[in-house]
């Protein structure tokens, strides 16, 4: 269970630096916090939930972790603009016994997002693998 404060380096931005988050409601299985300090015209959340489908053996679980930020556009200073990133986790609950597989393949996209090639340091600046391509739109 995660904590109603999120401000123990669990979140940081591309600098490597602590962004803390407060809890902010709670609506069933979602669950949603807001950035300490975020003006309320630039609203900076974080929402995480989980969706449960079918049953028995074709039990499914999709979990989401998504971030949204509102900032103004540096293109027109009178515009503001929304930022979202998250990531999906669907896994086959009711057809395994442990979650080492989700686990993997979760980890995958960690390493593949925040790592390079050769690398084992988590890359919070955005040069990783799959971070570099999705912000440059590369394939």
């Amino acid at each position: 269970m995660l904590s109603n404060t999120l401000n123990t380096n669990e979140i940081k931005n591309s600098a490597g630096t602590e962004v803390e988050f407060n809890h902010q409601e709670n609506n069933g299985r979602t669950r949603k916090f807001y950035q300490v300090g975020e003006a309320p015209s630039l609203p900076h959340k974080l929402s995480i939930g989980h969706q449960e489908s079918g049953k028995g053996l074709t039990l499914r679980r999709r979990s989401l972790v998504r971030f949204d930020k509102t900032i103004i556009s540096t293109v027109d200073a009178a515009t503001p603009v929304t930022v979202s990133a998250y990531a999906v986790l669907d896994f086959p609950v009711g057809a395994l016994t442990a979650n080492t597989e989700a686990a993997n393949v979760l980890a995958e996209l960690m390493s593949f997002m925040a790592t390079t090639g050769s690398g084992t340091t988590v890359l919070y600046n955005c040069t990783g693998t799959g971070a570099d391509a999705m912000l440059n739109g590369s394939l």
